[in-house]
């Protein structure tokens, strides 16, 4: 099993706007829906105002590298990724289990 993990935070200047970041998190939840090869799928947000951590925690799992590899081109994680790139920075790591 190959583990994808990505945090997510508000780029340094962007005003926050809590209707455009609950949409671009709705979307993040869509992409279970949208890929069905995705094997597990969940969204936290951080909960402790602290400067160290980020905003959003996507776990993910696959069912192995090639399949994170299959995901990361797919049509509807790009069309979200574009959409992101307006609001968030992000950090990830992939590894198997």
């Amino acid at each position: 099993m190959m583990r994808h993990l990505v945090m997510f935070r508000r780029l340094p200047g962007v005003d926050k706007n809590p209707e455009l970041e609950a949409a671009l998190i709705q979307g993040m939840h869509d992409l279970e829906r949208d890929i069905d090869f995705i094997r597990a799928w969940r969204v936290s947000a951080n909960e402790l105002d602290r400067p160290i951590c980020w905003d959003y925690l996507l776990e993910s799992s696959f069912d192995d590298a090639a399949a994170v590899q299959r995901y990361l081109p797919h049509p509807a994680h790009v069309a979200l990724v574009t959409q992101l790139k307006t609001y968030f920075e992000w950090a990830a790591v992939d590894y198997t289990e």
